[in-house]
């Protein structure tokens, strides 16, 4: 049974972003050689693509689950005791 709701979305961008660090990583550890730059189109293309699959899963979903009732929760009104003027 699932907890939360699977969000498809922050998984692609968590993916490209530890891509990323990966690379930077390897790098360090001089494994290879990574141009400074090269890292930027990977994190904006995973960030643009984690948006669009966010947009699409929304629309498929319909926003069911986050609608609201306009009506506020009944509260229990408790005995307060009277105080002397």
């Amino acid at each position: 049974m699932l907890r939360h709701e699977f969000q498809p979305g922050r998984l692609i961008a968590g993916v490209f972003l530890t891509l990323a660090g990966i690379t930077y990583v390897g790098d360090a550890g001089d494994a290879w050689d990574t141009p400074w730059f090269a890292v930027i189109p990977m994190v904006v293309g995973g960030l643009f693509l984690a948006g669009a699959v966010g947009l699409l899963t929304g629309s498929i979903r319909g926003r069911r689950g986050r609608r609201r009732t306009s009506t506020p929760p009944e509260v229990e009104e408790t005995a307060q005791p009277s105080t002397p003027h």
